[in-house]
């Protein structure tokens, strides 16, 4: 394979912060890498070294002569005055070159070509960068989190365009299908080091797991060793000569083996949610549009205790504006929200990121709450909340504006979470947070004991997290689905399959032969599978009201150990029938 780009030695800090030190690694034709890390860890500052961006304190960037470099940034700009099809390669090279341009923008939703890049959102702005880097043809692209600020659809798209592609990738991103699906090979930054992965996402996780075993059972060995080596330093101080010296050599550089962090797994944040009542909230009714865009046209419904749902749709279609409406922070136009009096939102908003950069990591969030309770008696300190959620002893005592822009967003969710709401209201959580992060926010949600509303376009966070959905399908058509996103997207395969079978012309059959009548777009039921569809319906919401109450005994603090892991066993088999009966269902609907 052809070498596009070699990096040797490379070793990057700011004052004290080494980010990462002697990394090798180099990207052929044909490769796509992932780059992962905790943030703050370099990687933007990395692929900012690679164009060129930014210096380095030692080491070597060599690109093959000529190649055609495509970057993608975090946050991109442009002068004032220019359009948008000028921004997408600055100028029309050819007529082919200008309509390949309109394809591409206009699968990101934009439309308006001759609009001036100034009165564009952010959002608007990194489309236009990502079409300005997929038009004009090169040979190695990098991106920087590109599907922040795409919809479903389109990170669908970009999905298949990058795997279908043959052009080499470096990409930095949170979105772990997209991964999955488009890179062939993972390297991870770790404690300044380098580490790489021959294969996609789901392989980096088993390798990585057996990397990380290893690690564990190294530093284990070293403790043990370590023990027995200070043993002996401190029983036989005469033998410190010239003899033992590799002795005590040894024992500095367990020392400094044992001393590494142990890579543990995640730690069990049962945290007590304030008491919420079953009545949750009922929209009633409402309606509100903003000119001739519909958002909801009489919406009703009712919020179940302890629902966890998730909202998805393209952006435009309304989803932040009826959390607006949900929280009360905009007015329908007609019909009400009637929100539950014990009720108590936390609320994670796109724009809640304010700060005062001058104050301590720490004092932020303990001007808030000096513990998070976790019931039966025991508090987690502020320290200990920020060390879950990845904040290490000097982040604490760190300034804000010392923090990267996903470890801002990483703070603002604790200062959400510490005020112990019942009712979790996040929208659009994912941006800007590395992968790390995300398995503690989806593990805490997963034993949050309260309500969570979630608008994500990330869709392996929405299938870990949701179990049921609000598809805003735009001009207030909104769908109310029974399942996470994954079964959502099938589900509506099966529905277009059939919607184009439906509208599909009759073919011309031969006359000699017999025309039979069209098939129906969908197969009736027999009256077997129609009873079994009933049955089903019938089933499935007393599954989900057993696993409600399962889920109430088992946050009371009033249940034994035994009856306790009876429980916890009984509501493993719930989840799995709910699973299995809403599929069988689902299979008899789109048949």
């Amino acid at each position: 394979m052809t070498s596009f780009l070699q990096i040797d030695g490379l070793t990057k800090s700011f004052g004290d912060l080494t980010l990462f030190e002697d990394i090798t690694f180099g990207i052929a034709q044909g490769q796509k890498i992932g780059l992962i890390a905790k943030n703050g860890s370099g990687k933007t500052t990395l692929l900012n070294i690679i164009a060129g961006r930014e210096g380095y304190d030692s080491g070597a960037v060599v690109f093959r002569n000529g190649l055609r470099l495509g970057y993608l940034e975090q946050t991109p700009s442009y002068p004032a005055g220019i359009t948008v099809m000028q921004a997408c390669g600055q100028a029309a090279k050819s007529q082919e070159y200008e309509l390949k341009a309109k394809q591409i923008l206009s699968r990101l939703q934009l439309f308006d070509f001759d609009r001036k890049v100034e009165t564009l959102s952010g959002g608007q702005l990194k489309r236009v960068a990502l079409a300005n880097v997929l038009v004009t043809d090169p040979e190695l692209i990098m991106l920087d989190e590109p599907t922040n600020h795409l919809d479903l659809e389109m990170t669908e798209w970009l999905e298949g365009y990058l795997a279908r592609s043959t052009v080499s990738l470096l990409m930095v991103t949170h979105d772990r299908y997209f991964l999955d699906r488009v890179c062939n090979e993972i390297m991870e930054i770790d404690r300044k080091q380098l580490f790489s992965y021959k294969g996609n996402y789901s392989y980096y996780l088993e390798k990585r797991e057996e990397r990380t075993e290893a690690v564990n059972a190294d530093i284990e060995r070293a403790n043990n060793l370590l023990r027995k080596e200070l043993e002996w330093m401190r029983r036989q101080p005469q033998a410190r000569g010239t003899k033992a010296k590799y002795r005590i050599d040894a024992f500095y550089e367990l020392e400094k083996r044992a001393n590494r962090q142990r890579d543990a797994g995640l730690v069990n944040l049962d945290v007590k949610a304030s008491y919420i009542g079953s009545k949750i909230f009922e929209a009633q009714h409402v309606s509100k549009r903003f000119g001739d865009i519909r958002i909801t046209e009489d919406f009703n419904y009712i919020f179940a205790r302890y629902e966890k749902m998730g909202i998805v749709g393209n952006n435009g279609t309304g989803k932040s504006t009826f959390i607006k409406m949900l929280t009360g922070e905009e007015k329908p136009d007609g019909g009400q929200f009637d929100v539950g009096e014990t009720v108590r939102f936390g609320y994670y908003s796109q724009d809640g990121l304010q700060f005062d950069e001058q104050m301590k990591v720490i004092d932020v969030v303990q001007d808030i709450a000096e513990y998070v309770d976790l019931g039966d008696g025991h508090k987690l300190s502020v320290s200990q909340f920020l060390n879950y959620f990845l904040f290490t002893p000097d982040k604490q005592h760190g300034f804000v504006y010392k923090l990267s822009g996903g470890e801002k967003r990483r703070l603002y969710l604790c200062t959400i979470l510490m005020r112990s709401p019942n009712f979790l209201v996040l929208d659009e959580p994912t941006n800007d947070l590395d992968i790390v992060t995300l398995n503690v926010l989806e593990e805490y949600l997963y034993n949050f004991k309260g309500c969570v509303i979630v608008v994500s376009h990330d869709r392996y966070f929405m299938d870990k997290v949701v179990d049921h959905l609000l598809v805003f399908r735009g001009n207030a058509d909104i769908k109310d689905f029974p399942g996470n996103y994954s079964q959502y997207r099938f589900w509506k395969e099966e529905q277009d399959k059939l919607e184009r079978k439906a509208d599909a012309p009759p073919r011309q059959k031969p006359a000699e032969k017999t025309v039979r009548p069209a098939a129906d777009a969908k197969r009736k039921l027999t009256f077997k599978e129609q009873k079994e569809s009933e049955t089903l319906e019938a089933e499935i919401p007393c599954l989900e009201a057993e696993k409600s109450e399962l889920e109430t005994a088992m946050s009371s603090g009033t249940l034994s150990n035994e009856a306790l892991m009876g429980k916890a066993d009984r509501i493993a088999e719930v989840i799995r029938e709910i699973e299995e009966k809403t599929m069988r269902w689902l299979e008899l609907q789109i048949d």
